[in-house]
């Protein structure tokens, strides 16, 4: 499996530090999600572990390797990532934008093999997209759209998907439908998955590993049970909580009591 590590990272927008010397190891299989105050470096750091950002000091490495040392054609192999809001030309199907799923494993001038097509047909299949595969993406739902961009990421082949946000804009039946999606891929196709996430409920609830940041650093790292304290909401959030036990899957809960002045 793909492995993603980072040893003494610190990454920076500009001259302003955002992230300060965090260690990190990505549990492969696993759900891992990152949660934080708005600003808190949440985004910085999937960006960074993408290879989008380079770090100013410290090192990312994939499968052992530096990523800036991979040529950008490797690390589209290994792992793919959904901004928040990926753009695409409106008169685009969905079934089109799968196909660029393939790209980095073709040549210049090659066409797509029977390989490919079969490819993107278990990819529309698994995001339940088939009936949809020739429909524009502008005449899709939010949730359908959010679908087509996982499609497109599964047709890449990784082993590793990052998400930013992948639930904002979204009501709240789309959102639970994008994340029962992502757990479904984790378990059935051994997907190692790490994205962020806002709504702190659903990160403890779909989390195997969770990962909170507070001040540009990791406040703490592990299970949800470990993490999701009310120590945690204070320290992290400024806010002073009740941790109840989900009655439908045992995840911790945060019931918010009031702002900590």
């Amino acid at each position: 499996m793909t492995k993603l590590t980072a040893e003494k990272l610190s990454l920076s927008y500009d001259s302003t530090s955002v992230i300060r010397d965090i260690d990190l190891h990505i549990p492969e299989g696993k759900i891992s999600i990152i949660i934080g105050s708005n600003g808190c470096g949440k985004s910085t750091i999937l960006r960074s572990l993408a290879r989008l950002l380079k770090p100013t000091e410290g090192n990312i490495y994939l499968n052992g390797k530096d990523i800036h040392q991979h040529s950008s054609k490797e690390v589209a192999k290994k792992l793919a990532i959904l901004p928040q809001a990926p753009e695409a030309p409106e008169d685009l199907t969905v079934k089109e934008l799968c196909y660029y799923g393939r790209h980095p494993h073709k040549g210049l001038f090659a066409r797509y093999s029977a390989e490919d097509h079969q490819i993107v047909e278990e990819a529309l299949q698994a995001t339940k997209l088939s009936n949809l595969s020739h429909r524009t993406l502008d005449a899709l739902s939010g949730g359908q759209r959010q679908r087509a961009w996982i499609a497109m990421a599964l047709v890449q082949g990784t082993e590793l998907l990052l998400l930013d946000e992948p639930t904002t804009y979204l009501d709240l039946a789309h959102q639970i439908e994008v994340l029962e999606l992502l757990r479904f891929l984790n378990q059935k196709r051994n997907c190692t998955i790490v994205m962020v996430l806002h709504d702190l409920n659903q990160a403890a609830r779909y989390a195997d590993h969770l990962i909170s940041i507070s001040n540009g650093q990791i406040y703490k790292e592990g299970s949800p049970a470990q993490v999701f304290t009310e120590e945690m909401i204070r320290d992290v959030f400024n806010l002073s909580s009740t941790i109840i036990q989900n009655p439908v899957d045992g995840s911790p809960l945060c019931i918010p009591t009031g702002i900590i002045k």
